[in-house]
């Protein structure tokens, strides 16, 4: 029987979620914390994800390292803890947070609390469908979780997560033949652009066209208001390869083309952390020894 992992790992996209960083507060001892969550009665509506600052007062987790620091286009923020609270109740996820982070004790400080939303039935604020090419059913499974790796790492997912802020005013003032050159797809039926050019976003990061193919499972939501608002992208998988070699195409690191996204969105947060799998109703932390 296969180890289970999380279940709002593979749960659908919710209508609202609360997406929160935690950072390693100076001068503290973590280990209470790591403690606290070997033990925590696990919420079936909440993901928990350890980023390599608080892993490292443990010892190391394989395939776990912080996210790259090498890609200007992509600022790494890389932080010790990230959870995502996925009530559909806000109410019940506003307690559920302040409950959870108590938990943690004084080691582990909120950096930041990012709401997610939907939007017009699964897209973009730019408009266009988001996830497109998300794997269904066990292709989710085998792209999004560990197997055949041994006890505290079968179950697991690694998690990429980036906050993207959009100029929907330079978007709005771009025609539609444009935008669409971006994305790589029509905005009216989501249909590819056989002939779209290399920048466009499809054509970056298609995940097939990779060696070895590069399949993530896409959890990504719109955020924000009036002033500030973009997309918090959220990328499940099982190696932190599979996300990076996308990635570092979306930089021009393979040939030099930029994706063209970059026209209208620009990312300001970029983490990488482990989502241990369940054992016994709790989190498994036996890759830490706990």
């Amino acid at each position: 029987m296969p180890t289970p992992c999380q279940p709002a790992i593979l749960a659908p996209v919710p209508p609202a979620a609360r997406f929160v960083t935690f950072g390693l507060s100076p001068g503290t001892d973590p280990s209470t914390a790591l403690v606290s969550l070997a033990s925590w009665q696990r919420d079936p509506n909440v993901v928990v994800g350890l980023g390599a600052p608080l892993v490292a007062h443990r010892g190391h987790i394989a395939g776990l390292r912080a996210f790259p620091g090498d890609l200007q286009l992509f600022p790494r923020t890389q932080e010790a803890l990230w959870a995502v609270f996925t009530h559909a109740d806000r109410g019940v996820a506003f307690d559920a947070g302040r409950a959870f982070a108590a938990m943690l004790g004084d080691a582990l400080r909120v950096v930041e609390e990012v709401d997610g939303f939907g939007y017009r039935a699964g897209r973009d604020l730019s408009g266009f469908e988001d996830g497109t090419e998300n794997p269904k059913g066990d292709l989710a499974v085998a792209a999004a979780i560990v197997d055949g790796r041994g006890p505290g790492l079968d179950g697991s997912s690694f998690v990429a997560v980036q906050r993207w802020i959009h100029d929907l005013i330079a978007t709005q003032a771009m025609s539609q033949a444009t935008r669409e050159s971006i994305v790589g797809r029509r905005l009216d039926d989501n249909e590819e652009i056989a002939d779209a050019p290399l920048s466009a976003h499809v054509k970056r990061t298609a995940q097939e066209s990779f060696d070895p193919p590069s399949f993530v499972l896409r959890r990504s939501m719109p955020y924000g208001g009036i002033a500030e608002h973009g997309l918090y992208f959220v990328a499940y998988g099982e190696s932190l390869d599979r996300f990076e070699r996308q990635l570092r195409r979306m930089a021009g690191r393979d040939d030099g083309i930029v994706d063209g996204l970059m026209a209208f969105t620009r990312a300001v947060t970029g983490g990488y952390y482990f989502c241990p799998p369940i054992c016994a109703d709790k989190l498994d932390l036996r890759a830490l020894g706990l």
